[in-house]
């Protein structure tokens, strides 16, 4: 209220903002990411083959993941600016043809990645033993792609109308679910033993497919209440208020020319990971499996980043939308102060506790001591990655999104990718890492530059 009415905010006022839409949204990133620490969990107690399936395609599901994410912040942004210009009835029409658009993006993105999901293992080296489970997880995933697209649209809209609270209770919710449906998924009917009382538990059994088929079903309820609630309690409901889900060109250009160089600078990203997963696969089972085991782990460091930039759109976004470029500068350094801050402690914990978050994901040894190691490396890069993280969604939070998607894809293919090629053959994972490490100190300095530059705002300083 304070930014669309364009009264004054001291700093107190400011910081206030920021962690309390942070809270929220880190709560819902961190509800996301547990719930993939669980699916590797449940999984990697099935054994190193069956972990190894699905870290062998994970980069790729990462890849359509973003595509839904990028499609749905193109209208998001938008919708976050005409809240901020006081605009509600431009903003529902956004949202009208939002659910339209990226309904059916998010159809074509399933039918394309079923049709992929046979020879995709193939295609990124795995072994032969693997590929089968590998195939059908993809397979099922992307069955549910155009849930979670609409899952990823509600959330993004209501985050953008300024509510954290209901995507993040949603997101709890969808990871409990998570876990019910992979209780039972997952393991095969057995006997139980707990508090010295025996009983017979139920299960289908089907192991890595009923990690994807639990995920979908928890993605399926959480989005189904998620956008009914947008479309009937939010200030963006639709119900009282007449207008046409009509498409216009003007706001899918728009959309088109945030969301698309969004969903280019995800795929440079993703497209870098695979290339990662194909430069690790040769070291064998153990390397694979630990790799996916470390990146989970890694996800619980720099969760609380996503979270602060989910906040950092919405402050940045409303401030730019509502004319107020110094707000919106102010609030660009404090969100990305706080990313750095939060995530550099994470990085203390996670090297520290490396062997307990790794164990608790895998028995195999082997397995534990590569990925206790990997994690640590990386440990030392987490606060200059939250600068990439935080200042990114500063810079999508004004719709500016190509300069930042061109210094990622500098960054990863020009200095990821070579180190680790360098380094893979003498150092085998470790190397892999340490070119992880090296790359993101390196991106987050040139998005720190880029943000002291100010060249992301398009037009000056003229008001607080």
């Amino acid at each position: 209220m304070l930014i669309r009415t364009g009264q004054p905010m001291t700093l107190q006022q400011q910081l206030k903002l920021a962690v309390l839409l942070s809270v929220p949204a880190i709560m819902a990133q961190f509800s996301s990411i547990l719930m993939q620490y669980i699916d590797a969990a449940m999984v990697g107690s099935l054994g190193a083959e069956a972990a190894a399936s699905i870290g062998l395609i994970s980069t790729t599901t990462w890849l359509f993941s973003g595509s839904c994410t990028a499609a749905a912040t193109g209208f998001s942004v938008q919708v976050a600016h005409a809240i901020g210009a006081g605009d509600m009835e431009r903003a529902r029409m956004i949202l009208r043809q939002a659910l339209v658009a990226v309904s059916f993006f998010g159809i074509l993105l399933g039918v394309a990645g079923a049709s992929i999901s046979a020879g995709l293992p193939l295609w990124l080296g795995g072994d032969a033993s693997i590929c089968a489970d590998s195939s059908a997880y993809f397979l099922i995933y992307s069955s549910f792609l155009p849930v979670f697209q609409l899952y990823v649209l509600a959330g993004g809209m209501l985050r953008c109308s300024g509510n954290m609270h209901v995507p993040s209770l949603l997101s709890v919710l969808m990871c409990a679910l998570d876990v019910v449906f992979n209780f039972f998924l997952i393991f095969p009917s057995r006997e139980l033993h707990v508090l010295g009382v025996s009983f017979w538990m139920p299960g289908a059994g089907w192991g890595v497919e009923g990690a994807a088929l639990g995920t979908g079903l928890a993605e399926l309820v959480a989005a189904g209440w998620m956008a009914w609630y947008l479309c009937s309690r939010s200030p963006l409901r639709l119900p009282g208020h007449r207008g046409s889900f009509r498409l216009t060109g003007a706001v899918l250009k728009k959309a088109f020319h945030i969301g698309f160089p969004m969903g280019v600078e995800h795929g440079v990203i993703c497209g870098a990971q695979i290339m990662t997963t194909v430069i690790v696969a040769p070291l064998g089972i153990f390397s694979i499996a630990a790799n996916s085991f470390a990146i989970t782990a890694e996800s619980l460091c720099y969760m609380p980043g996503y979270g602060i930039a989910d906040a950092a759109t919405t402050l940045v976004g409303q401030s730019y939308g509502a004319g107020r470029i110094g707000l919106a500068r102010r609030f660009a350094r404090i969100t990305v102060s706080m990313g750095m801050l939060i995530m550099g402690l994470m990085g203390v914990v996670m090297y520290a506790w490396a062997p307990q978050i790794i164990g608790s994901m895998t028995p195999d040894a082997e397995v534990l001591s590569l990925g206790v190691e990997a994690l640590r490396i990386e440990a030392f890069a987490e606060p200059m990655f939250a600068a990439a993280i935080v200042a990114y969604s500063v810079c999508v939070g004004v719709g500016k999104t190509v300069v930042p998607c061109l210094m990622n894809f500098f960054s990863i293919w020009a200095v990821r990718l070579v180190l680790a090629a360098l380094l893979a053959p003498s150092m085998g994972l470790n190397g892999v890492w340490l070119a992880m490490c090296i790359e993101l100190c390196f991106r987050g300095t040139i998005f720190l530059l880029y943000l002291r530059s100010g060249r992301w705002l398009r037009q000056p300083s003229t008001s607080s």
